[in-house]
């Protein structure tokens, strides 16, 4: 790799270019005074990383001699944690103090999307998912049926149509009702001075039951283009249309409805991204800076013509008092960066990698100020902050970390102290365990707390890997300690005072294709007091943002307050892992079945990561049922296969055979990609099988059980292996 110097700090050459170029003009921050701010800041905090890493692993090793000890009477574990000051004593309850947060984050509830940032395309798609067409996601999904001869292939079905119509006028109904009859009714819109007017079939006119539910109007006030309606601080815009091939037919000429859905985007550099050298970062940091700047493009053939991607603009539109409004149609971007516990070769410091989170913090801050100097055609936050998703955090000891890096950052960049927000991913058992102090360490600059089922799952397995053998895989999701963890991040993030300054959110539906399961679940969320949670699509986002027209968030916020529950016992069950009853055996058809579940879902998914650089997709299951798939989901399966290896359920015999017993099943649901290598064809050379029997075989010894480090040893040698070739 070629570098350029600074000191004592040497930079890839690519991301060196890109910061020189594209990424310092118009900021007045010149290359070399950041570079120079940067090495001191890392010399500084590298220790500190270094520290903490090493404190994890002394934690870990302390835990595992623990739970060796303990026999068939296992002692009192929250004592034992609370000794070797893994548990902290809980700060006084000062409510957060965060200021210049967004509404979007800090007050409305709704969808979140998360999306890989090195794909130009996801990202503007997620970007645009502010407002989504309800009527393209009920048509082209499963959520609603397809009896009767409305099924969704081929042409447009107008019995398919018409359902969806229909369905969407009873929502309305439910939503916005009128004083007198029916949406479905509906001959026209209209604005007055009044209000909305609803002229009706039988050539009556009614009005919104509660007018607060009338926003405004696009166009003409006797004949709008759009009619804008709004409830728990969501729009839904009727899109007025009589020329359009479904306005044309409709009474009142309505020819979509749209619904506002993705009120925030995180933009990923982690789990769902394979970035292993300076090459890939620097294209997502540069998706980054043209998202801040505002001319991000992607193009690509749809249906055969080629296309240009890029942000939707604002539109202007009239409120009810005929004041002028406008209507965002962007959605608030955050990005995530990697954890702690990865380093980069990109950037070196004394010869040394420095940890990848320096470089993801100050690049995504640098990126931000073309958005906060207000120069590019859009803005992302209105307020002048800039929102960094930090994963992966060991408790409060870390988020201080990261404060600090926040701060460095700022200082390197000449920002207002404060500009950077952080978001605290509640993934890890002590950060689960410790989430108030974890949240007083960051108090002025918390602006987003979220449960990351998945990653606290993988933690947890590891964690408690000397404990004894784990439940399977779907029996962990109704473990004591899952459900007291759900519940207890809403009812501290509530205690901290989050509301008005800050997200408590939710994690991933990971069914991209079951929306229909999706509608009747996922309100679970909201209702809990949750002010938003992860979808894996925007026709996701458009669906789960009904929820929020359901549930009044704030509301059952203030339910939560009222009557939390109980501390002391959230921290007792979140600290006992999802153990396997010792008066329970399971058969040998359940582990089989357990096993190629677990090697089928690591090898579908390894082997797009290692082989196609692909870091979050759609992957089959043993059933064919399509799942999100990252790094989240391949830590539970090889930590689980590990922990059943530990304990004797398995053998390496066992789970070699099921590996390349489900690599020809991988192969076969792959057969259709040029672009896929199988691995069946020589086990012997396949650097993605190798990768997958490496995270499960090594499993015990990776740090927390984490994947990244096998998986870029194996991608790196992968794309050795396709240069040379």
């Amino acid at each position: 790799m070629s570098y350029q110097t600074f000191g004592n700090l040497e930079v890839a050459r690519p991301l060196a270019d890109f910061a020189a170029n594209r990424l310092a003009p118009g900021t007045g921050i010149a290359p070399e005074r950041f570079w120079a701010a940067f090495a001191d800041f890392a010399g500084r905090l590298g220790p500190q990383v270094r520290a903490c890493r090493r404190q994890r692993d002394d934690f870990q090793a302390q835990i595992d001699a623990w739970h060796r000890g303990q026999g068939s009477q296992p002692g009192d574990a929250v004592a034992f944690l609370r000794s070797i000051g893994y548990l902290v004593d809980e700060p006084g309850l000062e409510p957060v103090t965060t200021a210049g947060v967004d509404p979007e984050i800090a007050s409305l509830a709704g969808p979140q999307l998360v999306v890989p940032l090195d794909n130009a395309r996801y990202a503007l798609n997620a970007a645009n998912a502010r407002w989504g067409s309800l009527y393209d996601a009920l048509y082209g999904t499963d959520a609603l049926d397809e009896s009767g001869g409305a099924h969704r292939t081929g042409p447009y079905n107008p019995v398919r149509g018409q359902r969806v119509i229909d369905w969407v006028r009873a929502l309305l109904d439910r939503h916005f009702p009128l004083l007198a009859g029916s949406h479905a009714d509906a001959t026209a819109y209209r604005s007055s001075v009044d209000g909305l007017r609803v002229d009706r079939g039988d050539n009556t006119t009614s009005q919104l039951a509660d007018p607060r539910h009338f926003a405004g109007f696009t166009g003409r006030a006797p004949a709008p283009d759009g009619v804008l309606l709004k409830k728990h601080g969501l729009h839904v815009e009727l899109v007025i249309d009589r020329d359009h091939r479904i306005g044309r037919s409709d009474p009142a000429g309505v020819a979509d409805v749209m619904v506002e859905s993705a009120l925030t985007a995180i933009m990923d550099l982690e789990d769902s991204v394979a970035a292993v050298d300076a090459d890939d970062k620097t294209l997502a940091y540069a998706n980054w800076l043209g998202l801040m700047r505002g001319d991000l493009t992607a193009s690509f053939a749809k249906d055969g013509r080629p296309t240009t991607r890029s942000l939707n603009a604002d539109t202007a539109a009239i409120d009810p008092s005929g004041r002028p409004l406008e209507i965002r149609r962007r959605s608030v971007m955050l990005i995530r960066s990697v954890g702690l516990h990865m380093d980069t070769d990109m950037v070196r410091l004394d010869g040394d990698p420095i940890p990848e989170a320096f470089a993801d913090v100050a690049i995504a801050a640098w990126g931000a100020k073309h958005d906060l100097a207000g120069t590019g055609p859009h803005r992302n936050s209105r307020t002048g902050s800039a929102y960094i998703v930090m994963p992966k955090l060991h408790g409060p000891r870390e988020v201080a970390l990261a404060r600090d890096l926040f701060a460095a950052a700022e200082a390197a960049l000449e920002m207002a102290p404060g500009t950077l927000k952080m978001g605290i991913m509640d993934e890890e058992r002590r950060t689960s365990l410790n989430l108030a102090a974890c949240i007083a360490e960051a108090s002025a600059r918390v602006a987003f707390i979220n449960t990351g089922f998945l990653d606290r799952t993988g933690d947890d397995i590891h964690t408690g890997m000397e404990a004894g053998p784990m439940l399977p895989k779907a029996e962990i999701k109704t473990s004591g300690w899952l459900r007291a963890y759900e519940a207890a991040n809403v009812a501290v993030g509530l205690d901290m005072g989050l509301p008005g300054r800050a997200q408590i959110g939710k994690g991933m539906w990971a069914r991209p294709d079951d929306m229909a399961a999706m509608l009747d679940e996922k309100i679970g969320h909201p209702r809990a007091g949750a002010s938003t949670a992860w979808v894996p699509s925007p026709t996701a986002a458009t669906l789960h943002a009904l929820h929020y027209l359901e549930a009044d968030v704030a509301a059952r916020q203030a339910g939560v307050a009222a009557s939390p529950p109980d501390r002391a016992s959230a921290v007792e069950a979140m600290a006992v892992p999802a153990l396997l009853p010792p008066d329970r055996e399971l058969s040998p058809a359940e582990i089989s079945r357990e096993l190629d579940n677990n090697a089928q879902g690591i090898l579908g998914y390894v082997t797009r990561w290692v082989g196609q650089g692909v870091g979050c997709s759609k992957v089959p299951d043993i059933d064919d049922v399509a799942l999100m798939e990252d790094r989240a989901t391949l830590r539970i399966s090889s930590q689980h296969i590990a922990n059943w290896l530990r304990h004797g359920l398995l053998t390496e015999r066992q789970v070699v055979e099921a590996m390349e017993k489900m690599a020809a099943v991988v192969d076969g649901q792959n057969a259709g990609d040029p672009a896929y290598e199988p691995m069946s064809r020589d086990f012997a050379t396949s650097i993605a099988f190798s990768a997958a029997l490496a995270l499960v075989f090594e499993g015990r010894e990776q740090p927390n059980g984490y994947t990244e480090a096998i998986l870029t040893a194996h991608r790196r040698r992968q794309k050795a292996a396709q240069k040379g070739a």
